[in-house]
């Protein structure tokens, strides 16, 4: 059941501030923001992608609540590390405890 408006707290604090994490302008930067918020919600970590594939000439951007930044830059920094390689073994670990 709803909450009735009068036993609604809103949240003042800046926790849920979205911040930048990630922006390009490049040819392939809907592609990698898109992939920079799948690692993060596989992560558990909330994000959103901005920008339009309409006008590709301006920047995308990946964005997390303020209070999660710190972790989404570890996560992301580890993902870049690990490279490639690390992301098509992961995949096909998933695809095997599916079968």
């Amino acid at each position: 059941m709803p909450q009735e408006p009068e036993d609604f707290e809103l949240d003042v604090s800046h926790d849920l501030d979205m911040v930048t994490l990630f922006s390009s302008s490049n040819h392939d930067a809907e592609m990698e923001a898109n992939a920079i918020r799948g690692l993060l919600e596989a992560n558990g970590i909330a994000s959103m992608v901005v920008g339009t594939s309409q006008l590709p000439v301006f920047e995308f951007r990946v964005e997390v609540p303020k209070s999660r930044l710190q972790e989404a830059e570890q996560v992301l920094a580890e993902a870049q590390e690990a490279g490639p390689g690390a992301a098509a073994e992961a995949e096909r670990a998933g695809e095997e405890t599916n079968h």
